[in-house]
């Protein structure tokens, strides 16, 4: 079931709940430019697996309100806490794909990990996101030609081949956010430093990152593994920044052994 939930006043968040009666709780946090939407190959799979699995859409992204301004990690951690509370969760494996990475780290180090028992990173946005280089070419794209931008960061994201039309339900996911929601987290990824939160993290984290990925270098999961104290890095040989659908069966078969039925 799909409703929203309110984080400040005028800001509502989608939330997909799917298997609510599930045993164990995932909760899912997406990447940019993306929406809940991406881990729906996670959807077909672990809820028929008996795991309640919740997808949350940042402010700004997919089926959410798409307000000015909260775009830092701290805000997106608060939506996130807001969204726990709210949902009275606890005891629960929260899951961050790319920039959803780096924000579930806030929430990890913000929140004292409130809730949550064990940590999955996907190929995580940190501790740095974009360079700066990198960073002023999106967002002078996002700018100007938002669509040329999404179609190009759609092309490197895949290591392997993707059909025309994944590539086209990929590019209009990304489409559904608000130019400056993705312009703002463009800047937060190149002006922003996780490093002072990653030794605050101690839940069990499981670090998956493709081993071709060409937005966020595979170095990164390795400093991650090193700076976050019990934490185990797998690395995906055929996958770039897409594991969770490139190798979308070994990812998926890792996560129930992570986590437990």
């Amino acid at each position: 079931m799909g409703y929203f939930v309110n984080v400040e006043p005028g800001v509502n968040l989608y939330v997909e709940d799917i298997n609510p009666e599930g045993s164990k709780t995932i909760v899912f946090i997406h990447g940019w430019p993306l929406s809940h939407k991406q881990f729906e190959y996670q959807f077909d799979f672990l809820p028929a697996k008996g795991y309640r699995c919740i997808g949350i859409d940042w402010r700004g992204f997919g089926n959410s309100d798409k307000p000015m301004s909260g775009y830092n990690y701290n805000r997106l951690a608060d939506d996130i806490r807001t969204v726990v509370d709210v949902l009275e969760l606890n005891d629960f494996t929260l899951v961050g794909h790319s920039t959803g990475g780096a924000i579930a780290i806030r929430y990890m180090s913000r929140f004292n990990g409130y809730g949550v028992s064990k940590l999955v990173l996907i190929d995580a946005a940190a501790p740095i996101g974009f360079t700066t280089e990198t960073a002023n070419k999106f967002l002078n794209e996002t700018l100007n030609d938002r669509p040329k931008m999404i179609k190009e960061v759609t092309d490197t994201f895949f290591f392997q081949y993707i059909t025309g039309p994944f590539s086209d339900w990929f590019f209009q996911m990304g489409l559904q956010a608000a130019g400056w929601s993705t312009a703002a987290i463009i800047v937060l990824l190149r002006d922003e430093n996780l490093d002072t939160d990653l030794q605050k993290i101690s839940a069990p984290t499981l670090i998956v990152h493709g081993i071709h990925d060409k937005v966020i270098p595979f170095t990164q999961a390795q400093e991650l593994n090193q700076k976050i104290r019990n934490s185990q890095l797998v690395p995906f040989q055929y996958s770039g920044h897409g594991l969770f659908w490139e190798e979308r069966n070994k990812f998926n078969q890792l996560m129930t052994q992570f986590i437990g039925l």
